[in-house]
C-alpha cells in the first residue's frame, strides 16, 4: 500500500521565465517535469501533479506515468492554490505528504529516498524539512496527515509556511548532498548558470 504521497506543484505560470515553461527545460534528455514525476514514483510513493488545467502542455510531459493530475483553477492564486486542492484530493490512508518543487532538478531518488527514511525512522510522526550541509532550510517538506487539514487552508503565494511554524517544535532537518535542497530555476539565468555548473 502507498502510504506517503509526494505532491508536486507544477500549475504557476514560469512568469519570470520570459516566456518559455521552466517545468519543460530538458534535463538529462527529458523535461523536467517527467524528470521528477520518475523520481518520485522510483521511491515508491503516490505521485499527484498539479497543473492548470487539462489542456496545458505540462500535460503531454507527464504521458504514460502512473501519476494522478489535480487541476487547479484558481492557479493564479499561487503556490497555495496547489497544494490546497492537491491535499484535499489525495487517496485515503495517506499518512504524509512530501511537498515536492518541480524546478528544483538537483532533487532526484536518492535524495526523496534520504527524505522518506527519516520520516520513516521517527519515533513520532515529525515534519522533516530537507536542508543544505550548513543547515540552511530547503525543500522538499514532508507533512505528517495531522497537518492535512492546515495545509488545506493556506492562502497567497507563500506555500505552506504557516503550517511549518506552528509545527516549529517537531519539525527535522534533514541535509541533503550539496545544494539539492536549496537549488531552484525559474530564470533564464538561473537556468544558464546550472547548465554551466555554477550552482551545483
Amino acid at each position: 500500500m502507498q502510504d506517503i504521497a509526494i505532491l508536486i506543484p507544477a500549475a504557476g505560470s514560469s512568469r519570470r521565465m520570459r516566456g518559455a515553461d521552466k517545468l519543460m527545460e530538458p534535463v538529462e534528455g527529458e523535461p523536467l517535469l517527467r524528470r521528477q514525476a520518475k523520481a518520485a514514483l522510483a521511491v515508491g510513493a503516490h505521485v499527484s501533479v498539479t497543473l492548470p488545467d487539462p489542456e496545458h502542455p505540462r500535460m503531454e510531459a507527464l504521458r504514460g506515468l502512473s501519476v494522478m493530475p489535480v487541476f487547479v483553477p484558481d492557479a493564479d492564486e499561487g503556490m497555495a492554490a496547489s497544494l490546497r486542492r492537491g491535499v484535499r484530493l489525495l487517496p485515503d490512508g495517506i499518512r504524509a505528504v512530501m511537498i515536492l518543487p518541480a524546478d528544483m532538478p538537483d532533487l532526484g531518488q536518492a535524495e526523496l529516498q534520504i527524505m522518506l527514511d527519516a520520516f520513516r525512522n521517527a519515533s513520532r510522526p515529525m515534519l522533516v524539512q530537507g536542508c543544505a550541509d550548513d543547515g540552511t532550510p530547503g525543500h522538499p517538506v514532508l507533512f505528517p496527515a495531522d497537518c492535512f487539514p492546515a495545509l488545506e487552508r493556506v492562502i497567497g503565494d507563500t506555500g505552506a509556511r504557516s503550517v511549518l511554524k506552528s509545527n516549529i517544535n517537531r519539525l527535522a532537518y534533514v541535509p541533503l548532498p550539496g545544494r539539492a535542497a536549496l537549488t531552484d530555476l525559474d530564470t533564464p539565468e538561473a537556468w544558464q548558470d546550472w547548465r554551466a555548473g555554477a550552482l551545483t
